[in-house]
């Protein structure tokens, strides 16, 4: 688009008919002023773009007295402001709309991208949760075979702390030590192994 062409210059556009002829004569809009009507003033709400001409004096006095948001009320004031934060533009909630010509009786395709929500954003609006990726991984052992092994000689599982394991083994002692089953060594064995395995827990500082 050349802007320099002689094209432009025989553009006219042609006045409203609303307007009124004296402002097509130059002159303030001011019911009786003579004056020379120089200086634009907005017409206001739902006249936007649309403006008056005034002289120096009018133009003053209209703007003492200009209130763009009169005959609103306080809340259609406050939604306005609102509305201005965004340009008035529409809005809508995150995940709300499905895409143009999804069919809402389908369900959504898996999706076969990874992504990264720390904030859990996509996961609250259900994004992803087909996926095998979000599947929990099994939990690590805590120790290791050896003092799973001492813990199950004792009659205990992963979650037994200190206390639980030294009152486990002082019970087992008392209850297969020969002086216990009347000089009986038949337990003796057992006796070794539970012994070996507080040995290892001590060793592994769980005891």
């Amino acid at each position: 688009m050349d802007l320099n062409s002689r094209l432009f210059d025989s553009i006219r556009i042609k006045p409203s008919c609303d307007e009124p002829k004296k402002a097509e004569s130059g002159l303030c809009e001011t019911p009786g002023c003579q004056n020379p009507g120089l200086y634009r003033a907005p017409k206001g709400r739902k006249a936007e773009g649309q403006y008056w001409r005034f002289c120096m004096d009018h133009v003053r006095a209209y703007n003492a007295t200009y209130n763009y948001f009169d005959g609103m009320n306080d809340a259609a004031v406050q939604a306005y402001q609102k509305d201005a934060i965004i340009g008035h533009r529409p809005t809508w909630a995150m995940g709300v709309n499905r895409p143009a010509g999804a069919d809402k009786a389908k369900p959504e395709p898996t999706r076969d991208w990874a992504y990264v929500d720390p904030l859990g954003v996509l996961r609250a609006e259900g994004v992803g949760e087909t996926r095998a990726r979000t599947k929990p991984e099994p939990q690590r052992p805590r120790h290791s075979a050896v003092v799973r092994r001492a813990l199950d000689v004792l009659g205990l599982d992963e979650t037994a702390d200190t206390a639980a394991i030294k009152a486990q083994y002082k019970t087992l002692v008392k209850r297969f030590h020969p002086d216990a089953n009347g000089g009986d060594r038949s337990f003796e064995e057992r006796l070794r192994d539970i012994i070996r395995a507080h040995d290892a827990l001590r060793a592994a500082g769980l005891c």
